[in-house]
């Protein structure tokens, strides 16, 4: 099914640890291009948002077939990398991520589901 993902999320920097986190940010992104160039993932997409009083500052949306995403996330290498993330960040959070197909999968399951609930008047 295409449209498989997980989305990392971020808050803001931990201050005093700026230059530290560009570091690790950079890290992130060759760690996701090379992910990416060897077919493990299919793109990547980092985000980063203009303050807005939120407690999310940035986050990277990974695509992929979702046995290769389990792998990722499962992978010694990943959880390093987030190890370190949310040492310089608060707020890190990884979630499975539903585009495309496998988007309108779920929502026909839900669309199943809520016909045999009871609904508010």
């Amino acid at each position: 099914m295409a449209g498989e993902a997980f989305f990392v999320g971020w808050g803001q920097i931990v201050r005093g640890r700026e230059q530290l986190a560009l570091g690790v940010f950079m890290e992130a992104l060759a760690y996701y291009a090379g992910l990416q160039e060897e077919g493990r993932i299919e793109s990547f997409e980092p985000i980063l948002l203009a303050p807005h009083g939120g407690d999310l500052a940035g986050f990277i949306i990974v695509r992929g077939e979702q046995s290769s995403l389990d792998s990722v996330r499962a992978s010694a290498d990943f959880l390093r990398l987030m190890a370190r993330t949310g040492a310089i960040v608060d707020n890190l959070g990884v979630a499975s991520a539903y585009t495309g197909e496998a988007l309108g999968e779920l929502m026909a399951v839900f669309g199943q589901i809520s016909e045999g609930l009871p609904q508010a008047q």
